[in-house]
Protein backbone atom coordinates (compact mmCIF):
# COMPACT_ATOMS: atom_id res chain seq x y z
CA UNK A 1 0.00 0.00 0.00
CA UNK A 2 1.65 3.28 -0.87
CA UNK A 3 2.24 6.17 1.39
CA UNK A 4 -0.69 7.71 -0.31
CA UNK A 5 -3.18 5.32 -0.19
CA UNK A 6 -1.68 4.77 3.63
CA UNK A 7 -2.90 8.60 4.34
CA UNK A 8 -5.82 8.38 2.50
CA UNK A 9 -7.43 5.16 4.60
CA UNK A 10 -6.29 6.50 8.04
CA UNK A 11 -7.57 10.87 7.35
CA UNK A 12 -10.78 8.86 6.58
CA UNK A 13 -10.85 6.59 9.39
CA UNK A 14 -10.44 9.27 12.00
CA UNK A 15 -12.85 11.28 10.42
CA UNK A 16 -15.64 8.99 10.80
CA UNK A 17 -14.27 8.31 14.07
CA UNK A 18 -14.48 12.19 14.61
CA UNK A 19 -17.95 12.31 13.58
CA UNK A 20 -19.00 9.04 15.09
CA UNK A 21 -17.38 9.94 18.72
CA UNK A 22 -16.69 13.54 19.37
CA UNK A 23 -18.05 15.87 17.17
CA UNK A 24 -20.45 18.34 19.30
CA UNK A 25 -24.20 18.70 17.97
CA UNK A 26 -25.31 20.19 21.16
CA UNK A 27 -29.35 19.77 21.98
CA UNK A 28 -30.77 17.63 19.44
CA UNK A 29 -33.97 15.72 19.23
CA UNK A 30 -34.45 12.35 17.17
CA UNK A 31 -38.26 11.61 16.30
CA UNK A 32 -39.88 8.51 14.21
CA UNK A 33 -43.36 8.15 13.67
CA UNK A 34 -44.99 5.20 12.31
CA UNK A 35 -49.41 4.47 12.02
CA UNK A 36 -50.10 0.99 14.00
CA UNK A 37 -52.89 -1.09 13.22
CA UNK A 38 -54.36 -0.81 17.00
CA UNK A 39 -56.91 1.91 18.65
CA UNK A 40 -55.09 4.34 20.54
CA UNK A 41 -56.67 3.12 24.19
CA UNK A 42 -54.95 -0.03 23.87
CA UNK A 43 -51.53 1.52 22.87
CA UNK A 44 -51.43 3.63 25.04
CA UNK A 45 -51.64 0.87 27.69
CA UNK A 46 -48.95 -0.44 26.28
CA UNK A 47 -46.62 2.30 26.01
CA UNK A 48 -47.89 4.17 29.39
CA UNK A 49 -45.17 2.97 32.02
CA UNK A 50 -47.83 2.67 34.46
CA UNK A 51 -50.71 0.95 31.68
CA UNK A 52 -52.21 -2.96 31.86
CA UNK A 53 -49.93 -3.64 28.92
CA UNK A 54 -46.66 -1.98 29.73
CA UNK A 55 -44.57 -5.44 30.10
CA UNK A 56 -45.70 -5.85 26.33
CA UNK A 57 -42.12 -6.22 25.20
CA UNK A 58 -40.51 -7.70 27.93
CA UNK A 59 -38.49 -4.16 29.07
CA UNK A 60 -40.41 -3.31 31.61
CA UNK A 61 -40.41 -5.96 34.30
CA UNK A 62 -42.83 -3.80 36.94
CA UNK A 63 -43.60 0.00 37.61
CA UNK A 64 -45.51 1.61 39.95
CA UNK A 65 -46.23 5.21 41.06
CA UNK A 66 -44.03 7.06 43.29
CA UNK A 67 -46.41 9.63 44.32
CA UNK A 68 -49.31 11.77 42.66
CA UNK A 69 -46.53 14.56 41.10
CA UNK A 70 -45.68 11.88 38.39
CA UNK A 71 -42.81 10.15 40.15
CA UNK A 72 -42.70 6.18 39.69
CA UNK A 73 -40.06 3.33 39.70
CA UNK A 74 -39.55 1.39 37.05
CA UNK A 75 -37.76 -2.48 37.00
CA UNK A 76 -36.16 -3.17 33.77
CA UNK A 77 -35.13 -6.65 32.12
CA UNK A 78 -31.93 -5.28 31.20
CA UNK A 79 -29.02 -6.87 33.84
CA UNK A 80 -27.17 -4.19 36.10
CA UNK A 81 -23.54 -5.18 36.65
CA UNK A 82 -24.48 -6.68 39.72
CA UNK A 83 -26.54 -9.39 37.31
CA UNK A 84 -30.35 -8.12 38.60
CA UNK A 85 -32.70 -6.01 37.08
CA UNK A 86 -31.64 -2.23 36.62
CA UNK A 87 -34.26 0.25 38.07
CA UNK A 88 -35.14 3.60 37.40
CA UNK A 89 -36.59 6.02 39.03
CA UNK A 90 -38.71 8.11 36.38
CA UNK A 91 -40.83 11.82 35.95
CA UNK A 92 -44.32 11.74 34.21
CA UNK A 93 -44.75 14.98 33.18
CA UNK A 94 -47.19 16.67 30.18
CA UNK A 95 -49.29 13.94 31.12
CA UNK A 96 -52.79 13.91 28.36
CA UNK A 97 -54.90 10.96 29.00
CA UNK A 98 -54.02 8.24 25.82
CA UNK A 99 -53.07 11.03 23.97
CA UNK A 100 -49.14 12.58 24.90
CA UNK A 101 -46.26 12.09 28.30
CA UNK A 102 -42.81 13.24 28.50
CA UNK A 103 -40.36 11.21 30.73
CA UNK A 104 -37.74 12.21 32.49
CA UNK A 105 -35.10 9.62 34.09
CA UNK A 106 -34.31 10.92 37.99
CA UNK A 107 -32.24 8.05 39.18
CA UNK A 108 -31.05 5.16 37.51
CA UNK A 109 -29.01 2.00 39.37
CA UNK A 110 -26.55 1.57 36.11
CA UNK A 111 -25.66 4.95 35.08
CA UNK A 112 -24.58 8.20 36.89
CA UNK A 113 -27.42 10.65 36.71
CA UNK A 114 -25.05 12.85 34.60
CA UNK A 115 -25.81 11.01 31.48
CA UNK A 116 -29.58 11.85 32.10
CA UNK A 117 -29.21 15.15 32.74
CA UNK A 118 -30.50 16.52 29.43
CA UNK A 119 -32.37 13.46 28.32
CA UNK A 120 -36.13 13.40 27.78
CA UNK A 121 -38.73 11.34 25.86
CA UNK A 122 -42.15 12.10 24.78
CA UNK A 123 -44.55 9.74 23.51
CA UNK A 124 -47.71 10.88 21.19
CA UNK A 125 -50.83 9.13 19.61
CA UNK A 126 -52.95 10.47 17.32
CA UNK A 127 -56.52 8.68 15.75
CA UNK A 128 -56.03 8.09 11.97
CA UNK A 129 -59.07 6.22 10.61
CA UNK A 130 -58.61 2.62 12.26
CA UNK A 131 -54.93 2.94 12.91
CA UNK A 132 -53.32 5.00 15.61
CA UNK A 133 -50.47 7.15 14.79
CA UNK A 134 -46.94 6.57 17.26
CA UNK A 135 -44.75 9.31 17.33
CA UNK A 136 -41.60 8.67 19.62
CA UNK A 137 -39.03 11.69 20.58
CA UNK A 138 -35.90 11.68 22.45
CA UNK A 139 -34.25 14.87 23.15
CA UNK A 140 -30.35 14.75 24.81
CA UNK A 141 -27.30 16.47 24.42
CA UNK A 142 -24.82 14.40 22.08
CA UNK A 143 -21.82 14.45 20.77
CA UNK A 144 -21.19 11.98 18.09
CA UNK A 145 -23.58 11.02 15.44
CA UNK A 146 -23.09 7.14 16.13
CA UNK A 147 -25.99 7.73 19.35
CA UNK A 148 -28.53 9.98 17.64
CA UNK A 149 -28.19 7.24 14.93
CA UNK A 150 -28.89 4.78 17.08
CA UNK A 151 -31.57 5.82 19.35
CA UNK A 152 -33.45 6.58 15.56
CA UNK A 153 -33.37 2.89 14.88
CA UNK A 154 -33.84 1.97 17.96
CA UNK A 155 -37.42 3.68 18.16
CA UNK A 156 -37.79 2.84 14.62
CA UNK A 157 -37.60 -0.62 15.57
CA UNK A 158 -39.68 -0.64 18.49
CA UNK A 159 -42.38 1.23 16.74
CA UNK A 160 -42.03 -2.04 14.20
CA UNK A 161 -42.51 -4.67 16.56
CA UNK A 162 -45.13 -2.29 18.65
CA UNK A 163 -47.06 -3.07 15.31
CA UNK A 164 -46.87 -6.88 14.89
CA UNK A 165 -47.54 -7.51 19.07
CA UNK A 166 -51.08 -5.00 18.35
CA UNK A 167 -51.52 -7.40 14.66
CA UNK A 168 -50.92 -10.76 16.37
CA UNK A 169 -50.75 -10.46 20.41
CA UNK A 170 -47.16 -12.16 20.37
CA UNK A 171 -43.38 -9.90 20.80
CA UNK A 172 -40.90 -11.35 18.51
CA UNK A 173 -37.14 -10.73 19.97
CA UNK A 174 -34.41 -9.48 17.89
CA UNK A 175 -33.70 -8.18 14.21
CA UNK A 176 -32.10 -9.04 11.45
CA UNK A 177 -29.08 -6.29 12.39
CA UNK A 178 -27.96 -8.55 14.70
CA UNK A 179 -28.46 -11.94 13.35
CA UNK A 180 -25.56 -13.74 12.53
CA UNK A 181 -25.95 -13.75 8.38
CA UNK A 182 -26.44 -10.39 8.37
CA UNK A 183 -23.04 -9.53 10.45
CA UNK A 184 -21.34 -12.29 8.14
CA UNK A 185 -22.66 -9.80 5.49
CA UNK A 186 -21.46 -6.56 6.87
CA UNK A 187 -17.96 -8.52 7.69
CA UNK A 188 -18.23 -9.19 3.48
CA UNK A 189 -18.78 -6.08 2.68
CA UNK A 190 -16.05 -4.75 5.35
CA UNK A 191 -13.74 -6.55 2.91
CA UNK A 192 -15.27 -5.58 -0.62
CA UNK A 193 -14.60 -1.54 0.88
CA UNK A 194 -11.21 -2.31 1.82
CA UNK A 195 -10.29 -4.54 -1.38
CA UNK A 196 -9.11 -1.15 -3.94
CA UNK A 197 -7.03 -0.06 -0.96
CA UNK A 198 -4.80 -3.25 -1.27
CA UNK A 199 -5.17 -3.46 -5.40
CA UNK A 200 -7.89 -4.53 -7.58
CA UNK A 201 -6.61 -8.10 -8.01
CA UNK A 202 -6.52 -11.02 -6.50
CA UNK A 203 -3.53 -10.38 -3.91
CA UNK A 204 -5.31 -7.41 -2.69
CA UNK A 205 -8.85 -9.18 -2.13
CA UNK A 206 -7.11 -12.13 -0.08
CA UNK A 207 -5.24 -9.22 2.19
CA UNK A 208 -8.46 -7.80 2.72
CA UNK A 209 -10.46 -11.02 3.34
CA UNK A 210 -7.33 -11.59 6.00
CA UNK A 211 -7.62 -8.28 7.84
CA UNK A 212 -10.98 -8.88 7.61
CA UNK A 213 -10.66 -12.02 8.98
CA UNK A 214 -8.32 -10.81 11.70
CA UNK A 215 -10.81 -8.13 13.11
CA UNK A 216 -12.98 -10.97 13.39
CA UNK A 217 -11.09 -13.32 15.52
CA UNK A 218 -10.02 -10.22 17.79
CA UNK A 219 -13.67 -9.96 18.57
CA UNK A 220 -14.10 -13.44 19.01
CA UNK A 221 -11.72 -13.04 21.92
CA UNK A 222 -13.24 -10.30 23.69
CA UNK A 223 -16.37 -12.43 23.73
CA UNK A 224 -14.98 -15.25 25.47
CA UNK A 225 -13.95 -13.13 27.90
CA UNK A 226 -17.10 -11.67 28.71
CA UNK A 227 -18.52 -15.03 28.90
CA UNK A 228 -15.58 -16.12 31.42
CA UNK A 229 -16.87 -12.89 33.07
CA UNK A 230 -20.20 -14.32 33.60
CA UNK A 231 -22.06 -12.60 30.92
CA UNK A 232 -24.69 -14.86 30.15
CA UNK A 233 -25.28 -12.82 26.51
CA UNK A 234 -22.75 -11.59 24.20
CA UNK A 235 -22.87 -10.69 20.27
CA UNK A 236 -20.48 -9.26 17.67
CA UNK A 237 -21.44 -6.13 15.63
CA UNK A 238 -19.14 -5.75 12.42
CA UNK A 239 -19.01 -1.90 11.26
CA UNK A 240 -17.62 -2.05 7.57
CA UNK A 241 -14.32 -0.29 6.97
CA UNK A 242 -14.30 0.76 10.80
CA UNK A 243 -14.19 -2.60 12.31
CA UNK A 244 -15.98 -4.70 14.45
CA UNK A 245 -16.77 -4.76 18.35
CA UNK A 246 -18.14 -7.15 20.97
CA UNK A 247 -20.56 -6.25 23.21
CA UNK A 248 -21.94 -7.78 26.98
CA UNK A 249 -24.64 -8.43 28.35
CA UNK A 250 -24.27 -6.35 31.65
CA UNK A 251 -22.19 -3.00 32.61
CA UNK A 252 -18.69 -3.82 34.06
CA UNK A 253 -18.37 -5.00 37.67
CA UNK A 254 -15.09 -4.40 38.46
CA UNK A 255 -11.37 -3.30 36.90
CA UNK A 256 -10.22 -6.35 36.26
CA UNK A 257 -13.72 -7.35 34.30
CA UNK A 258 -12.45 -4.73 32.31
CA UNK A 259 -8.73 -5.23 32.01
CA UNK A 260 -9.26 -8.86 31.02
CA UNK A 261 -12.13 -8.19 28.27
CA UNK A 262 -9.82 -5.62 26.82
CA UNK A 263 -6.52 -7.94 27.12
CA UNK A 264 -8.34 -10.79 25.74
CA UNK A 265 -9.13 -9.50 22.31
CA UNK A 266 -5.19 -9.65 21.59
CA UNK A 267 -4.80 -12.67 23.81
CA UNK A 268 -6.80 -14.68 21.89
CA UNK A 269 -4.98 -14.29 19.22
CA UNK A 270 -1.71 -14.57 20.88
CA UNK A 271 -2.48 -18.08 20.99
CA UNK A 272 -3.49 -18.13 17.36
CA UNK A 273 0.00 -16.63 15.85
CA UNK A 274 2.39 -19.19 16.94
CA UNK A 275 0.17 -21.87 15.59
CA UNK A 276 0.10 -20.17 12.46
CA UNK A 277 4.07 -19.22 11.93
CA UNK A 278 4.24 -22.88 12.98
CA UNK A 279 2.51 -24.19 10.09
CA UNK A 280 4.03 -21.53 7.41
CA UNK A 281 7.10 -22.81 8.13
CA UNK A 282 5.58 -26.26 7.68
CA UNK A 283 4.08 -25.65 4.32
CA UNK A 284 7.37 -24.16 3.04
CA UNK A 285 9.00 -26.96 4.21
CA UNK A 286 6.90 -29.61 2.00
CA UNK A 287 7.62 -26.78 -0.99
CA UNK A 288 3.74 -25.20 -0.94
CA UNK A 289 5.40 -21.63 -0.82
CA UNK A 290 1.80 -19.91 -1.81
CA UNK A 291 0.74 -21.55 1.26
CA UNK A 292 3.26 -20.35 3.59
CA UNK A 293 2.89 -17.05 2.04
CA UNK A 294 -0.46 -16.75 2.63
CA UNK A 295 -0.14 -18.00 6.17
CA UNK A 296 2.58 -15.88 6.82
CA UNK A 297 0.31 -13.14 5.48
CA UNK A 298 -2.26 -13.91 8.27
CA UNK A 299 0.00 -13.96 10.87
CA UNK A 300 1.64 -10.95 10.46
CA UNK A 301 -1.68 -8.87 9.87
CA UNK A 302 -2.86 -11.18 13.09
CA UNK A 303 0.39 -9.97 14.75
CA UNK A 304 0.41 -5.99 13.74
CA UNK A 305 -3.05 -5.44 14.37
CA UNK A 306 -2.71 -6.64 17.88
CA UNK A 307 -0.32 -4.94 18.97
CA UNK A 308 -1.71 -1.69 17.79
CA UNK A 309 -4.49 -2.80 19.59
CA UNK A 310 -2.24 -2.62 22.42
CA UNK A 311 -0.92 1.09 22.34
CA UNK A 312 -1.55 3.25 24.85
CA UNK A 313 -4.81 5.03 22.80
CA UNK A 314 -7.51 6.02 25.47
CA UNK A 315 -10.06 3.94 23.76
CA UNK A 316 -7.74 1.04 22.88
CA UNK A 317 -7.29 -2.24 24.63
CA UNK A 318 -4.03 -1.36 25.74
CA UNK A 319 -4.69 2.04 26.91
CA UNK A 320 -8.10 0.74 28.59
CA UNK A 321 -5.63 -2.12 30.75
CA UNK A 322 -3.40 0.43 31.72
CA UNK A 323 -5.89 2.36 33.15
CA UNK A 324 -7.21 -0.33 35.24
CA UNK A 325 -3.70 -1.41 36.46
CA UNK A 326 -1.30 1.50 36.85
CA UNK A 327 -2.41 3.02 40.59
CA UNK A 328 -2.12 6.64 39.72
CA UNK A 329 -1.34 9.35 36.84
CA UNK A 330 2.32 8.96 36.79
CA UNK A 331 2.43 5.25 36.71
CA UNK A 332 -0.24 5.84 34.31
CA UNK A 333 1.70 8.29 32.01
CA UNK A 334 5.19 6.23 32.11
CA UNK A 335 3.67 2.66 31.70
CA UNK A 336 2.30 4.46 28.39
CA UNK A 337 5.23 6.04 27.48
CA UNK A 338 7.13 2.90 27.84
CA UNK A 339 4.56 1.20 25.60
CA UNK A 340 4.65 3.69 23.10
CA UNK A 341 8.25 3.70 22.78
CA UNK A 342 8.45 -0.10 22.17
CA UNK A 343 5.59 0.10 19.81
CA UNK A 344 7.69 1.97 17.78
CA UNK A 345 11.13 0.52 18.51
CA UNK A 346 9.19 -2.20 17.09
CA UNK A 347 8.30 -0.66 13.75
CA UNK A 348 11.46 0.73 13.59
CA UNK A 349 12.47 -2.71 13.33
CA UNK A 350 10.25 -4.15 11.29
CA UNK A 351 11.87 -1.91 8.57
CA UNK A 352 9.15 1.08 8.48
CA UNK A 353 10.32 4.37 7.90
CA UNK A 354 11.26 7.04 10.43
CA UNK A 355 8.29 9.20 8.38
CA UNK A 356 5.87 6.24 8.73
CA UNK A 357 6.30 6.08 12.71
CA UNK A 358 6.28 9.81 13.20
CA UNK A 359 3.09 9.55 11.66
CA UNK A 360 1.52 6.57 13.13
CA UNK A 361 2.60 8.26 16.98
CA UNK A 362 0.58 11.33 15.51
CA UNK A 363 -1.89 9.65 14.83
CA UNK A 364 -2.10 7.45 18.26
CA UNK A 365 -1.99 10.38 19.61
CA UNK A 366 -4.93 12.52 18.23
CA UNK A 367 -6.67 9.00 18.40
CA UNK A 368 -6.34 9.42 22.24
CA UNK A 369 -7.40 13.00 22.37
CA UNK A 370 -10.51 12.12 20.72
CA UNK A 371 -11.64 9.59 22.50
CA UNK A 372 -10.84 10.61 25.65
CA UNK A 373 -13.06 10.65 28.39
CA UNK A 374 -15.52 9.48 25.89
CA UNK A 375 -16.60 6.50 28.09
CA UNK A 376 -20.24 6.42 29.97
CA UNK A 377 -19.71 6.77 33.47
CA UNK A 378 -21.68 4.39 36.06
CA UNK A 379 -23.93 4.99 39.01
CA UNK A 380 -21.16 3.48 41.15
CA UNK A 381 -17.08 3.29 41.31
CA UNK A 382 -16.11 -0.33 39.74
CA UNK A 383 -14.66 -2.45 42.65
CA UNK A 384 -10.51 -1.97 42.55
CA UNK A 385 -8.59 -4.33 41.66
CA UNK A 386 -6.11 -6.50 43.87
CA UNK A 387 -2.72 -5.96 43.80
CA UNK A 388 -1.81 -9.41 42.48
CA UNK A 389 -4.09 -8.85 39.59
CA UNK A 390 -2.43 -5.86 38.89
CA UNK A 391 0.50 -7.88 38.29
CA UNK A 392 -0.81 -10.92 36.55
CA UNK A 393 -2.47 -8.44 33.93
CA UNK A 394 0.69 -6.58 33.79
CA UNK A 395 2.91 -9.19 33.23
CA UNK A 396 -0.36 -11.08 30.28
CA UNK A 397 0.23 -7.39 28.58
CA UNK A 398 3.74 -7.87 28.44
CA UNK A 399 3.71 -11.18 27.15
CA UNK A 400 0.71 -10.74 24.57
CA UNK A 401 3.04 -7.59 23.59
CA UNK A 402 6.29 -9.98 22.90
CA UNK A 403 4.05 -12.78 21.13
CA UNK A 404 2.75 -10.38 18.45
CA UNK A 405 6.14 -8.34 18.48
CA UNK A 406 8.18 -11.44 17.53
CA UNK A 407 5.03 -12.32 14.95
CA UNK A 408 5.51 -8.61 13.34
CA UNK A 409 9.35 -9.40 13.18
CA UNK A 410 9.00 -13.08 11.97
CA UNK A 411 6.68 -12.04 9.31
CA UNK A 412 8.22 -9.10 7.84
CA UNK A 413 11.19 -10.93 7.68
CA UNK A 414 10.20 -13.89 5.78
CA UNK A 415 7.89 -11.84 3.56
CA UNK A 416 10.63 -9.58 2.84
CA UNK A 417 12.75 -12.36 2.36
CA UNK A 418 10.17 -13.73 -0.20
CA UNK A 419 10.01 -10.59 -1.92
CA UNK A 420 6.59 -10.16 -0.89
CA UNK A 421 6.65 -6.69 0.71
Amino acid sequence: MSPIVTAILVACNLGLIFLLLTAPLGLRTVRFSRLVAADRRRLWQALWPLGSDAGWSGEILSAEALDDQGAARIVLSWEGRDGQPIERKVLLEDVFEESRFSMRVVDDTSLDASFWADYRTTTELMPEGKFTRVILSQTDRYRGIAFPIFRYFAMRRELGKLDAWARTGRYRKGGWFEHPLSQIGFAVLSAFILWPFFGLNLGGLALAAILTSVVALHELGHMAAFRLMGHRKVRMIFIPLLGGIAIGGRPYDSRFEVAFVALMGAGFSAFLVPLLIAASAFASGEGHRLAAALLATLAGCAALFNIANLVPVWKFDGGQVLRQICPGPIALALASFVLLSAFLALGWRAGFSHGFLFVAGAVFAILSLLTMGSAVKPRHELKPIRTFDRFAMAGALLAVFAIHGYGVLWASDRLLGWGLT
